[in-house]
């Protein structure tokens, strides 16, 4: 059994959900080199409606240990985010 995971909310003063994603792409961009975070679980909820949550990344497995970083209600086909390694066998 492995130990829980622990979840950091972070109220903002946004009132707008399109501002609170483009502030977790901010952070997502400026802080993706600290491998404790995993932004692909990243939810959005109003302040009094915590329960009600909506995801703000697709993170879709793909091949290798990537997973999809576009929107989560994104067209077309899934891709990794820019620094994500490439799939075994791929080439880099």
């Amino acid at each position: 059994m492995s130990a829980p995971r622990w979840i950091i909310h972070l109220p903002t003063t946004l009132t707008r959900s399109a501002d609170a994603a483009a502030l977790a792409v901010a952070l997502r961009v400026s802080l993706q080199h600290v491998t404790a975070i995993d932004f692909g679980e990243t939810t959005l909820s109003e302040e009094d409606r915590q329960f009600v949550r909506t995801r703000v990344w697709c993170d879709a497995r793909l091949p290798g240990p990537a997973r999809c970083a576009l929107p989560a209600d994104h067209d077309g086909p899934c891709r990794p985010a820019a620094g994500d390694p490439p799939a075994p066998g791929r080439g880099g």
